[in-house]
């Protein structure tokens, strides 16, 4: 694999310090002069591979039961308009372990949108940065199921970031299976983050949109078919991202971060605004209910919660809280200064806890550190929970022109105390989601398991899966395991356990 920089790419090179010609991406990105184009983010083209027999430093745990599965973009076609990272066609990598072996393989997720495009051999939605194109079919922008992957009902789950249309795989071939049959009444699409309770096997799922009601919420039974869905009165169009419950409630949200629909309709263009002066909500409604409570919290922007659950009279809610979700742009980007601004994510993990007999909200931070992509035990979703394993992320001055992950942080929330493991210079890390050893329930110890990450060196282009002890990350890795190819940049990351994958 070459890594020659070339001087036509002053962005690129400004944010990333090179663009590395890879002699494994598609030639259009040299085309491009968009750093979510190239090097760590650099689309590949070793699509459909499958390995076994990968090479281990270390020793893989036996009680490591079950698959890590990350999803992420890697576009297909060069772009029509400015690219932006939401914009890259889904793509699932899976390291799946079993006896203490291990194996990977990975699937480009077929989209409509991908379809069409393979089949004309060149870009035809437009991406989030617009112009919008009301005329093509289910999106006015490409739905690209890029930004999550969940399990449920004995399928994984690939969801978008901008509320689209759910596509479903095989958990252990990640045989492409078609868009999810919707069992809603109210719409087709789903949300970016939904949220699976291993405790009733229930899916917990939210819509939003232009169009009133400008959010659904709803239930699924653990066959797949819908429980309940309840359409959500909110003042207009929003932008919510997540969701959380407790054992009575879910959790939805309200932010002050949206666009203004009237400058869509004119211009089909989404520009988004932070309203500094507007409440956070956060809305309580039962499980199967219909009537939501709203708590008004400072003004911020949450991607992503930790956990929530109940506390006697109050609903406790851990995650990480952006009170700059819109950074200053920076002129001399061009084009794409806006998107830069947005990807650079300054968040720090929090705590809210909202009173359900008096209405009182009290809020806080756990840290200020720059964290964020946090995950933790799926086993105590819900219920009361301590740990939150978070991405370290560098901020605009300390080099972060991009969004990247530089450490993994294991954090305390009662205590506030942390632990930290970098993963080196040049180095990037991945969404590290909680590993339950094989038989854990609510009776086990919360920490009690193992954290897996995927990291890509930019140093020589290689790509493993680190394996930590949950109970002390600072010994670094207890097995690092090498991928077949280099792996790009990409967003959120599941636990499929074995006892649901390998039935």
């Amino acid at each position: 694999m070459t890594a020659n920089s070339h001087s036509s790419y002053p962005l690129t090179e400004r944010c990333l310090g090179s663009a590395p010609r890879l002699d494994d991406s598609p030639e259009w990105i040299y085309d491009i002069d968009n750093p979510y184009l190239h090097g760590v983010y650099a689309p590949t083209n070793h699509i459909d591979v499958s390995a076994t027999a990968l090479e281990v430093e270390g020793e893989i745990p036996k009680d490591m039961d079950g698959a890590y599965l990350r999803n992420g973009p890697n576009p297909r076609q060069k772009p029509k308009n400015p690219y932006h990272p939401f914009d890259g066609d889904g793509f699932v990598h899976g390291l799946y372990f079993r006896d203490g072996q291990v194996s990977y393989r990975n699937s480009q997720i077929q989209t409509a949108a991908l379809l069409r495009e393979q089949e004309e051999g060149q870009a035809v939605w437009p991406g989030v940065m617009g112009p919008f194109d009301f005329s093509l079919p289910d999106s006015p922008i490409k739905d690209t199921a890029n930004t999550d992957i969940i399990w449920h009902n004995g399928r994984l789950i690939a969801l978008w970031y901008n509320s689209g249309i759910p596509y479903t795989l095989d958990p252990v071939t990640l045989e492409n299976l078609g868009p999810l049959e919707s069992p809603s009444t109210l719409s087709r699409k789903m949300s970016a983050h939904s949220r699976v309770d291993w405790q009733t096997g229930e899916m917990f799922f939210f819509e939003f949109g232009d169009e009133p009601p400008y959010m659904t919420y709803g239930v699924l039974n653990p066959d797949g078919t819908l429980k309940h869905e309840s359409p959500i009165d909110l003042p207009g169009p929003r932008l919510p991202h997540e969701i959380s419950f407790t054992e009575n409630y879910a959790v939805l949200h309200d932010h002050p971060l949206f666009h203004d629909i009237n400058v869509l309709k004119r211009h089909n263009m989404r520009v988004v605004h932070f309203h500094r002066d507007m409440p956070t909500r956060f809305g309580l409604i039962p499980r199967l209910g219909t009537e939501v409570r709203w708590f008004e919290c400072e003004p911020c922007y949450v991607l992503h919660t930790s956990n929530a659950w109940e506390d006697g009279d109050w609903v406790v809610i851990d995650g990480s809280r952006s009170t700059n979700p819109m950074p200053q742009a920076d002129p001399s980007e061009g084009a794409l200064s806006h998107m830069l601004a947005y990807m650079r994510l300054e968040a720090n993990n929090y705590r809210w806890r909202l009173n359900l007999r008096t209405g009182e909200v009290r809020e806080g931070p756990i840290c200020d550190l720059n964290s964020e992509f946090n995950k933790s035990n799926q086993i105590f979703h819900g219920v009361k929970s301590r740990y939150a394993y978070h991405q370290k992320i560098p901020l605009l001055a300390d080099g972060g022109h991009t969004l990247r992950f530089t450490g993994l942080i294991k954090y305390d929330n009662e205590t506030g105390q942390r632990q930290e493991w970098d993963y080196g210079p040049g180095v990037f890390g991945s969404e590290a989601p909680f590993v339950p050893k094989r038989g854990a329930d609510r009776s086990s110890e919360e920490d009690d398991g193992y954290v897996t990450t995927f990291i890509t060196d930019t140093n020589n282009w290689s790509s493993h899966c680190l394996v930590f002890d949950a109970k002390d990350i600072t010994q670094g890795p207890i097995a690092k395991i090498k991928l077949p190819h280099r792996l790009p940049a990409g967003f959120h990351g599941w636990w499929a356990r074995g006892e649901d994958i390998y039935r």
